[in-house]
């Protein structure tokens, strides 16, 4: 029975999942090196090694989930252990956060820092997934009970991760709830409820937000607009990395300037291992190296959305859908942001970026994903799905209690 589990793994998913770890731990010496000298007087490969530690970490982690059978997840004791959990880590922040541009979204543990809302975006998926799954029976006719309470803890997390501030994010949870949501199988009818209820709430908290205008709409918020809208009008203040952005991108050409031969990262592009990694890539390695990432990108964001479509579990099919969701948000705001496309949020590129807490929670999501294909290859396998799915749950049980 091991070797049949181990043969429904879909290793592609896998390989395509450590080469842009690994590609993105190149890119990350390449960026930081100058940045960590001049900068910070740090060692060149100070980032270097941070993220091949955050690397290790991760790994294991996708391992573990990976084996770890995703039909536990749905049970009500983790699903309200992680909902408490994850409402802890975010109030929290408010008595023990760190603020880091701005925002006061960090756990300093050490010489480390932790975003929580980082992981809240795994728990939300797993939430809704869940509780959406369980409701299939009574969706489409009880609105109040089958749809809107899985809402209102959406919009919750929302709200607490955007008081942080951190409206980045927020965003990016919410539309990941957004597509669970509409994916979830509710009708037409159901969704008009929904944004007819939404435009309402929106009345009724416009008077507040009139109220709160200066901090919603702060300086620095302000000046990401005016840096979308004309970059160039301030281009040695508040545009100087979206003009440098531009310089990097467009002195890559085809092929590139070479690996490790960025001259935007000489310091005159900020913490380009960050968010603007993408930038020196495109300086580095042109056309080619843009082109393979969204490449391996898009080829997992479309994988877990086939994957979601052959599930016949409701479950396994919206944690494929959310995770998979998740991966795309990220990767357009990021790329959109560092193009000009839209406005700058501070979102990292997946697997790409340097920070500890992305990548844990995307190899953590990616070994749910790859988990979920397993499940969905081993049971094409069999006549009898309902068979096949209890024999590999016993086995994957029997599995994890051997190794763990």
């Amino acid at each position: 029975m091991f070797k049949k589990i181990m043969k429904s793994y879909d290793y592609s998913l896998v390989v395509v999942y450590i080469i842009l770890c690994l590609f993105g731990l190149v890119m990350i010496y390449s960026a930081s090196m100058v940045w960590a000298v001049q900068q910070l007087g740090l060692e060149n490969d100070y980032y270097y090694n941070k993220q091949k530690i955050n690397l290790v970490l991760s790994f294991i982690c996708f391992i573990a989930a990976a084996f770890f059978p995703y039909k536990a997840y749905k049970s009500n004791k983790f699903l309200g252990m992680m909902v408490l959990l994850s409402i802890l880590g975010l109030f929290s922040l408010f008595v023990f956060g760190h603020i880091s541009n701005n925002a006061q979204s960090w756990i300093k543990l050490g010489t480390r820092m932790i975003q929580p809302a980082e992981f809240v975006k795994l728990s939300v998926i797993i939430y809704l997934s869940a509780v959406y799954a369980k409701k299939q029976a009574y969706i489409n006719e009880k609105f109040n009970k089958g749809v809107i309470p899985p809402i209102v803890f959406l919009i919750f997390v929302c709200f607490l991760v955007a008081i942080q501030p951190d409206f980045g994010t927020a965003a990016i949870i919410f539309l990941i709830g957004l597509t669970i949501i509409i994916c979830s199988g509710m009708n037409f009818k159901n969704i008009i409820r929904l944004v007819v209820l939404g435009l309402i709430v929106a009345l009724i908290l416009s008077p507040f937000a009139l109220l709160l205008k200066d901090k919603i709409f702060s300086n620095e918020r302000m000046s990401r607009i005016e840096v979308f809208l004309d970059p160039f009008a301030d281009e040695q203040g508040q545009g100087y990395q979206m003009v440098n952005s531009y310089i990097a991108i467009g002195s890559g050409g085809i092929t590139g300037q070479g690996l490790g031969k960025s001259v935007q990262k000489l310091g005159y592009l900020p913490e380009p291992h960050t968010d603007f990694i993408m930038a020196i890539v495109a300086e580095e390695l042109g056309v080619f190296g843009v082109s393979f990432v969204i490449i391996g990108l898009s080829f997992i964001v479309l994988k877990g959305i086939l994957i979601g479509m052959k599930c016949r579990d409701p479950f396994g099919s919206l944690l494929a859908i959310g995770v998979s969701s998740m991966i795309a948000i990220q990767s357009i705001i990021n790329l959109g942001g560092v193009s000009g496309f839209i406005p700058l949020t501070g979102v990292p590129l997946p697997f790409i970026s340097y920070g500890g807490s992305s990548i844990l929670l995307l190899s953590l999501a990616m070994g749910v994903l790859v988990n979920v294909s397993m499940f969905v290859k081993y049971e094409n396998k069999y006549k009898n799905p309902k068979e096949s799915t209890s024999s590999l749950e016993n086995s994957q049980n029997n599995v994890y209690r051997v190794k763990y």
